[in-house]
């Protein structure tokens, strides 16, 4: 049996490293997780308390947007400058004077600028995350000057912890990691001998897990699972354990995608054979054959070593025929329903 969210945020609030993260799939609980880590470090009415001074915040999540970084602190400009490097540099965000709403306009052709704009969900998203990183690049400033009398502002004195559940999820791979690697310069940057700042870190995103563990060079890294009963699993992972499990969920996503799309191509059996023999060596498995299926072991065997080094003229055409691309599907179902997937990784 595992334990309740609250308890797992009571886990992590506990814990005395500077930074935790965390890798989940999509839907096993991330988002209620921070929920559940916000109302244990601060409770809504103590929020409400805090309302009539300027500190009294313990804890910044991404997903608010909070309009007095604005106006106090004259972080529009690099909003907008961080907004336009992850979309568009003729899309500009526009605030109005009291910073409590923004509209969006796009420049096109001879100069024409085009006002109040619809943006797209992904943009939208792009957005928000680009004010929470301008105020964790402040707060971060903010708090490593050590006398608090000579700070900017007070809003953080009370802070103790940020928590970043899922970053800009629609960016395109390479400006994924440069967020990745963004977050970690500040992270790293953070002084925690003299501001004690506590980072958690959620993904459902295993490149972005991959990218921000590497470069916040972390010893361990966490895995948060579902059971079937409604508990809650965070484990562990050192080491290479961190890079393993990571590059099996890239390698799972990228055929997932090419599934569910319709986009197979014969490079998906090449990914497909990869798959299973990280999770054969992984698991300690002498031959990655040895996961396939039983009843047809030798001709799934067959067909993937044809279709992923075939060096036949004939098969110059990447596009794979229907029945190879229900193999394909019907082999990662295969892995992921066994317990080859399910197999405690340690």
């Amino acid at each position: 049996m595992g334990e309740t969210l609250t308890e797992i945020a009571q886990e992590l609030k506990n814990s005395p490293k500077k930074v935790q993260l965390i890798y989940a799939f999509n839907g096993v609980g991330k988002t209620r997780l921070s929920r559940a880590f916000k109302e244990l470090v601060s409770p809504k009415h103590e929020e409400e308390e805090a309302q009539d001074g300027d500190t009294g915040v313990k804890v910044l999540y991404y997903n608010a947007f909070t309009d007095w970084v604005l106006e106090d602190e004259g972080q529009d400009s690099n909003i907008i400058t961080n907004f336009q490097h992850y979309t568009n540099d003729k899309l500009t965000p526009r605030f109005s004077k009291n910073y409590k709403e923004v509209s969006f306009s796009i420049k096109g052709g001879n100069e024409e600028q085009i006002d109040n704009i619809k943006i797209s969900r992904g943009e939208e998203s792009c957005f928000v995350w680009c004010v929470f990183y301008s105020l964790l690049k402040e707060v971060v400033e903010v708090l490593n000057d050590s006398e608090p009398e000579n700070r900017s502002t007070n809003k953080f004195d009370d802070l103790e912890y940020i928590f970043i559940d899922d970053p800009v999820s629609s960016l395109d791979e390479n400006h994924l990691i440069e967020l990745a690697v963004n977050i970690a310069e500040v992270i790293k940057s953070s002084d925690y001998n003299l501001n004690k700042l506590k980072f958690i870190i959620t993904t459902h995103n295993p490149l972005f897990y991959n990218v921000i563990y590497n470069a916040l060079k972390a010893e361990v890294g966490y895995m948060l699972s579902k059971y079937e009963d409604g508990t809650f699993k965070l484990e562990e992972k050192k080491g290479d354990s961190n890079k393993s499990f990571s590059y099996h969920l890239f390698l799972k996503q990228t055929i997932e995608e090419a599934l569910d799309s319709g986009t197979v191509q014969k490079y998906h059996f090449t990914l497909l054979r990869n798959l299973y023999e990280k999770t054969a060596n992984f698991l300690g498995y002498p031959q990655w054959s040895d996961l396939l299926p039983d009843d047809r072991r030798t001709y799934y065997n067959r067909i993937i070593q044809f279709t992923s080094h075939s060096t036949l003229s004939n098969e110059a055409v990447a596009e794979p025929t229907e029945a190879e691309k229900q193999t394909v599907g019907f082999l990662l179902k295969h892995l992921i329903d066994n317990k080859y997937w399910k197999e405690d990784l340690q």
